[in-house]
């Protein structure tokens, strides 16, 4: 199921339970602005998850509404995390899917940090979207 963007922040998403301490997770970093965890379900050999500590449903919502420490603090937690697990040298990819298009799947603003092999394309081209 794909998320719209534009519908209210539903504080039972997956994500929201996770920071709430409702579900496990394998957490790699957390502080005041965001938690930073393993994907259960990785596409590449690093797979992490940054998650805001506020509710977001979007990074449309997050740079709307958020703090500029809120703004600054997830930004430097993902940097942070990065050069920890070493993933500078060799490269890595954010992915941010915000809304029904880019198939966003939990409706709480997340970052897909992703790294270990070389990712191709950042899209599949497709003949017939031409």
């Amino acid at each position: 199921m794909t998320v719209d963007a534009t519908q209210p922040y539903d504080d039972t998403n997956i994500f929201a339970r996770l920071l709430r301490g409702e579900i496990p997770s394998s957490r790699v970093y957390e502080d005041d602005y965001a938690v930073v965890f393993r994907d259960i379900a990785p596409w590449a050999p690093t797979h992490l998850l940054a998650v805001p500590r506020g509710a977001y449903v979007s990074w449309d919502d997050f740079s709307e509404r958020a703090s500029d420490a809120e703004i600054a603090g997830f930004t430097r937690a993902i940097g942070h995390v990065a050069r920890e697990a070493g993933l500078v040298a060799g490269g890595y990819r954010l992915i941010a899917n915000i809304g029904r298009d880019a198939h966003a799947e939990v409706p709480h603003l997340h970052v897909h940090i992703l790294a270990g092999r070389a990712l191709g394309p950042m899209l599949v081209e497709n003949d017939s979207q031409r």
